[in-house]
């Protein structure tokens, strides 16, 4: 059966990894929002899976060393691309 995967699963998800990670590097929302420079409301909304910009996401993902991991997998996903055939 087709798993239907909507932006809001996504949200959650990211949600829940950014919790994740801030407990197991002992942060508290306080902290992390002001290492990044953002509100804690900010924070919440992040791990609640409600809306943000996209460099609020990014700071999170630098602050937790995620950078590397999220352009691997951009790279591999414009690699096949370019490797398709468009005829």
């Amino acid at each position: 059966m087709l798993e239907i995967i909507t932006i809001k699963d996504i949200k959650v998800k990211i949600g829940k990894s950014c919790v994740l990670h801030r407990k197991l590097n002992g942060v508290s929302r306080e902290q992390l929002a002001e290492a990044l420079g953002v509100s804690s409301t900010t924070i919440q909304n992040i791990e609640n899976g409600k809306n943000t910009t996209l460099d609020n996401l990014l700071k999170v993902a630098n602050h937790f060393s995620l950078l590397g991991s999220i352009s691997k997998e951009l790279d591999k996903s414009i690699n096949q691309l370019n490797n398709k055939s468009l005829y």
